[in-house]
């Protein structure tokens, strides 16, 4: 292995480490991430109560997933706006909504998902 295999390969190792500490500070810091965190939970504990099939599975923990994500896109948006414009600015409320409206549709999509997988088992 050469010099700049190896800086690639522990670049890549750094950029993991980065990433697991960017999602630790949302999980200690953030209280929305926490209630999805919570419910994420919820939903798997769900799952294998309903052993749900692996469509079911992996339909769940894409929803899961994508809001946490977006989630976290939001948060970053917001405190990049804050760090550039601490004042109450209406542009930077609106970026800071739309931010949030992206989160708003995921949820909704995480929602329709665990109402499509969820209903039909209680209803049994």
């Amino acid at each position: 292995m050469n010099k700049t295999d190896e800086s690639f390969l522990v670049n890549r190792i750094k950029s993991v480490g980065y990433a697991f500490k960017g999602m630790l500070h949302l999980l200690k810091t953030e209280a929305s991430i926490k209630v999805q965190f919570s419910v994420a939970i919820i939903v798997t504990c769900l799952g294998f109560y309903f052993q749900i099939s692996s469509l079911e599975w992996l339909m769940q923990i894409f929803a899961i997933c994508l809001v946490m994500s977006i989630e976290g896109v939001n948060t970053a948006v917001e405190k990049i706006a804050d760090f550039i414009h601490p004042e109450h600015h209406t542009k930077i409320g609106i970026i800071k909504d739309i931010a949030a409206g992206a989160v708003f549709f995921a949820s909704l999509g995480a929602i329709a998902t665990g109402c499509i997988i969820y209903i039909p088992k209680f209803m049994a």
